[in-house]
């Protein structure tokens, strides 16, 4: 099954929804995005915006989220960022500001008022 994300004007997730492969397949038998989005565009209006997502993260980076962004110079989705002061790294994934404890086994959780790793 191929996914589409459907995309505000702002390049903002919306949804994500399940197209059967056929509705893919050129008279060639290959895939074709522009075939995916004619049929979201049929079914919730040529004006709307779709692209093709990647359960499998095969391609643009990783799987649309709702409340994620497309970023189409790069052409990849991006996640929500979880929280104000994380960054953006160059895989496009977010990035606290101090990284995750390593030396020992317990679970953190992030603390953006003390902007640190809490021991759970």
């Amino acid at each position: 099954m191929a996914h589409f994300a459907q995309l505000d004007e702002n390049n903002t997730v919306l949804q994500v929804i399940v197209v059967n492969n056929q509705v893919l397949l050129d008279s060639n038998n290959n895939e074709q995005e522009s075939l995916g989005v004619a049929f979201c565009q049929s079914l919730y209006g040529e004006n709307t915006n779709w692209k093709q997502t990647s359960y499998n993260r095969n391609f643009r980076k990783r799987f649309a989220s709702i409340g994620g962004t497309y970023d189409d110079v790069n052409d990849v989705f991006i996640s929500p960022k979880p929280y104000e002061s994380w960054i953006l790294n160059d895989n496009y994934a977010w990035e606290a500001p101090v990284p995750y404890p390593t030396d020992d086994e317990d679970s953190h959780i992030w603390n953006e008022e003390t902007q640190s790793w809490i021991e759970i």
